[in-house]
């Protein structure tokens, strides 16, 4: 007797749908567009919106449509002007805003409420954007030069020997002694204290003292070393932004490749790598009139320097403050860092715990200090492109502001709040950045690519010509070879390859040429499993028993052997996917899946469409098989 359940038919049904219906947005394409979002102290507003319009205007480009979307205005274009227009709008916004070429998703808006969005396809089939960042290395020298004078500093002071200078060379640290008695015993110190560092002695008129260099071995590894922290950084900041499969790697000695196949906000993927935010606390030696009265002189104390606070006075003019040099911590040693929002003012902070030597220094430095002003420095690098004769001029703005100046009121350490920021949004940028780490070394960008779908068009092309026509002739064979038992098959390969999309699109899989590879080849695996079914039924046919006992019969006997086939290939997939990195995982992801899909389309589905054709017929004298 050949029976199917009904509540089996329920979730075919079911599968059917929702498989459709999540596989829909693929068939939606992307437009053109360019993105412009706010810099800190600017808006994205009506203003902004009647602007942009009009620059377009002069320029003779006529959009598609300008729109806020988020926190982003959205500019989408024809293919041709997006260049020009970017490139147009970059001049004419620079400063203000960070303006960056996109592709903007068409897919309607009911499919996005249920979640039902377009596969994330890799560089090489949708495009993304392509980053090239130069890692500058003599800044990381003279950033470990800077911790190496201040940690002799500390030992002279822990050591109680008197210094005149310990001064930062572009190749060395120069220190000075103010004894002569002193210099072995100082020696001996640093080199206990610093082994990596060498130490050579000086004598003669200038005073006693002696200069550390970094040797030669111990520069390159220290190089390399800022290099891989970057890359591990980037990596930290990219998984936060949900990024799928990007590409980050280092290239020849200074570079950094990051790739971020069907990216959405370039805009924010470009403020979130190449800025660098960071904070420093150090006590404030100089405020108010004092402050005010040294930036007039310009007699700062040598321990001192002169900042800003980010606030300014009734007038609009900047507020001066004289802070230490001698930073007590940096954001490159908090542990964690969390958005807030303080209980008592109701402004945006960040809470921020230290490790335990940072710990340690706050917890002396407050402990001294109580009732004394320290101040929190916000310092944010952000790339800035300029265009110049035609062409992309690419720096840096350094922004160093003192957001925060507070009365030690108590004793702490390693778990405190700050607070000063403008916005939640800048708490939360800023916790990222901190959670995520400090770079070892600046970067800027070299290179900028957005990769669009032309780029790729010939392989798009050639991959689905590929799947198109084997699947095709496939579905001409079985038709012509099974007749019913073909066009059973044809309904569940279709359904196993809809519902392959489908899967792959819910849980944003990233479809590259190699994942074509893995589709193409789990369309070969379903056909196997198909054929073993219908070939199943014909010995039982030859055997002589009744078409409804054949049709049962093969597919329980087939069952088995098509689990051991497939449960063999969706090891190897799943190996693949845990020891392969980029296009051996997406090849491996996309197999995994179209195996699953297959064995549920070929066992389940095509069993119900059979019964649903022959399973009510009593008198049958034989199959089209």
């Amino acid at each position: 007797m050949l029976e199917y359940a009904r509540w089996k038919y329920v979730v075919a049904l079911i599968v059917l749908l929702a498989s459709t219906l999540y596989a829909l947005p693929n068939l939606y394409p992307q437009d053109a567009a360019v993105q412009i979002t706010a810099n800190r102290g600017f808006a994205v507003d009506e203003a902004l919106d009647a602007r942009v319009e009009g620059l377009l205007a002069e320029a003779g480009i006529t959009p598609r449509s300008v729109a806020k979307e988020g926190d982003s205005l959205l500019v989408r274009l024809d293919d041709a002007d997006q260049l020009r227009a970017a490139e147009m709008l970059r001049a004419a916004l620079e400063g203000g805003y960070t303006v960056a070429q996109n592709l903007a998703s068409t897919v309607p808006g009911w499919l996005d409420t249920v979640g039902a969005r377009p596969m994330l396809l890799g560089l090489d089939l949708q495009g993304g954007v392509h980053f090239l960042l130069q890692v500058d290395q003599q800044a990381a020298l003279e950033r470990r030069e800077s911790a190496f004078a201040e940690q002799i500093r500390v030992v002279l002071r822990e050591q109680k020997i008197a210094s005149q200078e310990v001064t930062v060379r572009p190749t060395d640290v120069l220190v000075r002694l103010s004894r002569e008695e002193d210099l072995s015993d100082a020696i001996a110190a640093v080199a206990v204290d610093a082994p990596e560092l060498a130490l050579e002695p000086l004598r003669g008129a200038s005073g006693p003292g002696f200069v550390a260099r970094i040797p030669e071995a111990t520069l390159d590894m220290l190089l390399t070393e800022a290099i891989n922290q970057n890359v591990a950084i980037l990596r930290n900041r990219i998984n936060a932004l949900g990024v799928a499969e990007p590409i980050v790697a280092r290239q020849g000695e200074s570079r950094i490749v990051v790739q971020l196949p069907g990216v959405q906000d370039t805009a924010l993927a470009k403020r979130v790598i190449g800025a660098t935010a960071t904070l420093e606390y150090r006590a404030a030696l100089l405020t108010g009139p004092e402050a005010i009265e040294a930036e007039r002189t310009g007699r700062v104390p040598p321990e001192g320097r002169l900042y800003y606070l980010r606030e300014r006075d009734a007038n609009g003019n900047r507020i001066p403050v004289v802070l230490a040099k001698r930073v007590i911590a940096a954001g490159d040693q908090l542990v964690a860092a969390t958005s807030i929002t303080d209980q008592e003012t109701g402004t945006p902070g960040v809470s921020v715990t230290l490790n335990a030597s940072a710990g340690q220094r706050m917890f002396d430095f407050t402990s001294q200090n109580v009732g004394k002003p320290m101040a929190v420095v916000y310092i944010e690098r952000v790339p800035e492109v300029r265009i110049v004769d035609g062409k992309e001029v690419r720096s840096t703005r350094v922004t160093e502001e003192v957001i925060s100046v507070a009365t030690i009121r108590g004793v702490f350490s390693r778990q405190f709040q700050t607070t000063g920021l403008e916005s939640q949004q800048e708490a939360q940028q800023l916790a990222l950045l901190l959670r995520s780490g400090a770079l070892a070394a600046p970067m800027e960008f070299v290179e900028e690519r957005i990769i669009g779908p032309s780029l790729g068009a010939e392989n798009v092309e050639r991959g689905l010509l590929t799947i198109a026509a084997s699947f095709l002739l496939v579905l001409v064979f079985f038709v012509v070879y099974y007749r019913t038992f073909g066009l059973i098959t044809n309904i569940a390969l279709l359904l196993n390859l809809l519902m392959l999309v489908a899967v792959m699109s819910v849980f944003g899989a990233t479809l590259s040429l190699p994942g074509l590879a893995g589709i193409a080849l789990t369309v070969g695996l379903s056909v196997d499993a198909n054929v073993l079914i219908n070939e199943r039924i014909r010995e039982e046919l030859r055997a002589g028993n009744t078409p409804l006992s054949s049709i049962a019969t093969g597919y329980e006997k087939a069952a088995g052997t098509i689990a051991d086939a497939n449960v063999t290939a969706l090891l190897a997939g799943i190996a693949l996917f845990v020891f392969g990195t980029g296009p051996v995982k997406g090849f491996a992801l996309s197999l995994i899946i179209g195996i699953l899909t297959s064995m549920y389309t070929a066992v389940s589905v095509s069993r119900g469409v059979a019964t649903l054709i022959y399973g009510r017929r009593r008198k049958l004298a034989g199959l089209a098989i």
